[in-house]
């Protein structure tokens, strides 16, 4: 048992979640790591060029998943568990939920075989609490357009069916594990998703028994 608490942070495309997580992690303070998936350190951030490569459009369901939860397995042990286990809060940008609503939803693997992967990667290691923020597809489209700083990678080329699936799989998800997603609207002004973002984190870490 680590004395950390792990917050995850996960949306479709555009939802603005990688804007919000660094403003949490200022507002939190020091006992914080922020950090990213796929990425988060070097083994985890080469796998990640891999993966959102624009020119890998051949790239198979399954070996995106797989890739995935490889990424996913050394930032876990390289990073995110350490800091745990240090007793720091680890707000973390995607984590499993966005390989379960992509690839094993919007990709049609299965939910549940996606699961496994990540299972046998993460070993049972889930999330206290994730914050999911819900926009609708062709608005998070619409803000990716218009972000000229943002980097463009292969799922954001997808067609808009794509994208709608992937908010269904994450839907799947939130009525799936209840007592762990909360789910705030993400087509709100920066300041009032940060102030629910906040409410819910405080919220979290009030009821937390200290081990």
């Amino acid at each position: 048992m680590n004395n950390g608490t792990f917050i995850t942070f996960e949306g479709p495309d555009g939802a603005g979640k990688s804007t919000i997580i660094e403003m949490v992690a200022n507002q939190l303070g020091k006992n914080v790591l922020l950090t990213r998936e796929p990425g988060g350190i070097d083994i985890a951030e080469q796998i990640r060029a891999v993966i959102l490569a624009k020119e890998n459009t051949a790239m198979d369901p399954r070996t995106e998943a797989l890739l995935y939860a490889a990424a996913r397995r050394q930032h876990l042990i390289e990073k995110v568990k350490p800091a745990l286990d240090e007793g720091k809060i680890v707000l973390c940008d995607r984590f499993v939920d966005s390989s379960l609503a992509y690839q094993g939803y919007a990709r049609g693997l299965g939910i549940e075989e996606v699961f496994a992967i990540n299972q046998f990667a993460i070993e049972n290691l889930m999330p206290e609490l994730t914050i999911y923020f819900d926009i609708e597809p062709e608005l998070g489209l619409l803000r990716i357009n218009k972000n000229k700083g943002r980097e463009i990678n292969r799922l954001d080329l997808e067609n808009l069916e794509f994208h709608k699936k992937v908010s269904e799989g994450y839907h799947l998800l939130i009525d799936r594990f209840p007592e762990r997603i909360r789910c705030i609207d993400a087509s709100g002004t920066v300041e009032e998703v940060l102030q629910q973002t906040l409410k819910i984190i405080e919220e979290s870490l009030a009821k937390r028994k200290p081990y």
